[in-house]
């Protein structure tokens, strides 16, 4: 090793006095170096294999009781278990998990359902309460128009009070809960927005017509709510007579006259 130590050292560069000297006492040690590795091996050959004293600390057996020694084969063999054993802990913490999460989403989707059922409830229930609030103060004006009444005996008064309200009340519908109302005197009969309660008959070839409310009809935004119950003149059915016989002619004068038949009846 020295040698070689030089030799790479006096191929980089030149060899100082010391370094020189150095090297020649190296190489005159190197042939008694290697006569004397040679020797020694020749030794060991003819003494032949050394008896092993006992088990070394590899070879040992494991005592009763007591793992194994370890070691790339026992790290081998206990690596797979190992590693099992760690993914089934892994899952079983994992399903806990899941089943923790499971119960507590349906606590919620419980909750929720009931929350949303009364709400549902409470909408249906207090769906009306901003109409009744509105019909409320049409009955105050009501009960003020009726005490008024009461107190001065003046039923034109009185009358006037009512009509105002009621003018109020149909304004208040149809400006907040678009619901108006429409009457139908003069036009054309329309079965979807008409009822005809009573006809009268009119001139023959003219158009169904109403002529009367008997009670107006509502439009709910654009549906009718409840349709107008009406009169309705509709044209004659009377057909005029045809034929210059007497007045006496027709369906009577072409019956059979009684007697003939009689006596046909006889002599058969």
């Amino acid at each position: 090793m020295l040698v070689l130590i030089a030799r790479r050292r006096c191929a980089k560069k030149r060899l100082t006095r010391t370094e020189g000297r150095c090297y020649l006492y190296i190489k005159q040690l190197l042939p008694q170096a290697e006569l004397m590795t040679k020797k020694k091996d020749q030794e060991d050959a003819s003494e032949g294999p050394r008896p092993n004293s006992g088990p070394g600390p590899a070879q040992r057996p494991a005592a009763a009781g007591q793992p194994a020694a370890s070691g790339p084969s026992a790290a081998a063999a206990e690596g797979p278990c190992a590693s099992a054993e760690d993914k089934i802990v892994a899952l079983e913490a994992e399903i806990a998990d899941l089943k923790d999460k499971l119960l507590r989403k349906q606590a919620d989707f419980e909750n929720y359902r009931k929350r949303m059922l009364r709400e549902r409830e409470d909408t249906q229930r207090y769906s009306n309460a901003t109409l009744l609030s509105d019909i409320i103060g049409l009955i105050d004006d009501f009960e003020r128009a009726i005490r008024s009444a009461e107190e001065s005996k003046d039923f034109a008064n009185f009358l006037q009070g009512v009509s105002m309200i009621e003018k109020q009340f149909v304004e208040m519908l149809e400006n907040r809960w678009y619901l108006k109302r429409f009457s139908a005197v003069g036009e054309t009969f329309d079965p979807n927005r008409h009822e005809a309660v009573q006809r009268v008959e009119g001139p023959a070839g003219s158009k169904p017509t109403v002529v009367e409310d008997f009670q107006k009809g509502y439009y709910l935004y654009e549906r009718v709510l409840r349709p107008a119950r009406v009169k309705v003149m509709v044209p004659s059915s009377d057909e005029p007579k045809t034929g210059g016989g007497a007045p006496g002619t027709g369906a009577a004068s072409k019956q059979p006259d009684a007697p003939a038949s009689g006596g046909a009846a006889g002599e058969s």
